[in-house]
């Protein structure tokens, strides 16, 4: 079961620098506008807010990263308070921009914690 959580909270963590990357450096670009279904000019006005977002992100990826590198009791720990971050901030997406973002962040996310807390 601990192989299945490292490989859970892994793909969390790369589903967080992915968003990272779209958000950061491709927010204006193709497949940062069809990622969202923005036009250019709606894009570029929201380019600024895209990056900060995708800013937060990377530190959900690089603390799920830290938690699978740390030792016992300290990677435990960080895996579950950043997917626990993951799930509450995927909630929050859900209920106040996109729905979607429910089964895209806060359900992998829970999958995860639910892995390394069995795991435990």
């Amino acid at each position: 079961m601990e192989i299945l959580a490292n490989v859970l909270v892994g793909l969390v963590a790369a589903l967080h620098a992915y968003i990272l990357v779209m958000e950061m450096f491709l927010w204006q670009k193709k497949p940062g506008m069809s990622f969202h279904g923005f036009d250019r000019e709606m894009a570029k006005a929201t380019a600024a807010m895209a990056a900060n977002q995708g800013l937060y992100n990377g530190f959900l990826a690089a603390g799920l990263v830290w938690g699978l590198v740390a030792g016992d009791p300290t990677g435990f720990r960080a895996q579950v308070f950043f997917l626990s971050c993951v799930i509450v901030a995927g909630v929050y997406g859900a209920v106040t921009a996109n729905v979607r973002i429910l089964a895209a962040q806060a359900l992998p996310g829970a999958l995860a914690l639910a892995a390394v807390l069995i795991a435990r």
